[in-house]
């Protein structure tokens, strides 16, 4: 289902362009390289807001799904947020899979907050409350503020979809490092939510009254 900035100033750096290729972290820890052509930019079902690029910022935005039974191949989730992402006019910066452990989840965000070629970080998966659920406790513990509303608001629109249950949705959002961080769950139906209603707007620098896109560049400017 379903940022805040450090004291420290992040120093400015050479945006880096990524290669295309996507690295999966196997759940023996290999790593496996994916080659990914550019995705064309096309109408994605779910609205205006998801399907027309964005005007004016273009984010750089990490994806890193959290499983310990898919693969590439099954990665489903990771496919719609890319796909939706692209065709909003933004840029893939990086992807990777990894299984449902706090540090392993923690020590990939951790490197792409510390990356200023990345300003949006999306996790899917491992929200929930089985055993081995525990992205909330691997990325909240780097926030330097928490984004509450984003939580709540998902929660709030998925409760039209399935009802009481959304209480099982530990989504959660904040700000690290001038850098956004979204934890949405593992079902592919969520990540679509979550785009949909809420990402696709918040990560538009025209959406009016306010939003996120637009918020970044003006933070890392008050800190210089």
């Amino acid at each position: 289902m379903a940022a805040s900035l450090g004291g420290g100033t992040r120093a400015p750096a050479q945006r880096r362009a990524y290669p295309n290729v996507c690295v999966y972290n196997a759940p023996m820890g290999d790593a496996v390289a994916i080659s990914r052509p550019d995705a064309p930019r096309r109408a994605v079902p779910g609205g205006d807001a998801a399907a027309s690029p964005t005007p004016g910022t273009a984010l750089a935005i990490a994806v890193l799904t959290i499983s310990d039974t898919r693969g590439p191949s099954e990665d489903t989730s990771g496919d719609l947020l890319a796909e939706r992402l692209v065709a909003a006019g933004h840029r893939l910066a990086a992807r990777q899979l990894v299984v449902d452990d706090v540090y392993r989840i923690r020590a990939v965000v951790s490197a792409w907050i510390a990356d200023p070629a990345v300003q949006v970080v999306l996790t899917t998966g491992g929200t929930g409350f089985s055993g081995r659920d525990s992205t909330p406790e691997a990325v909240a513990p780097l926030f330097d503020k928490t984004i509450d509303g984003f939580g709540e608001l998902f929660r709030q629109i998925s409760f039209a979809e399935i009802g009481s249950s959304t209480i099982q949705s530990r989504a959660v959002g904040g700000i690290a490092n001038d850098t956004l961080i979204f934890a949405l769950p593992g079902s592919t139906a969520a990540c679509r939510t979550a785009w949909d209603e809420i990402l696709a707007a918040q990560l538009n620098s025209a959406f009016k009254p306010c939003n996120f896109a637009e918020l970044l560049p003006r933070r890392v400017a008050a800190q210089r």
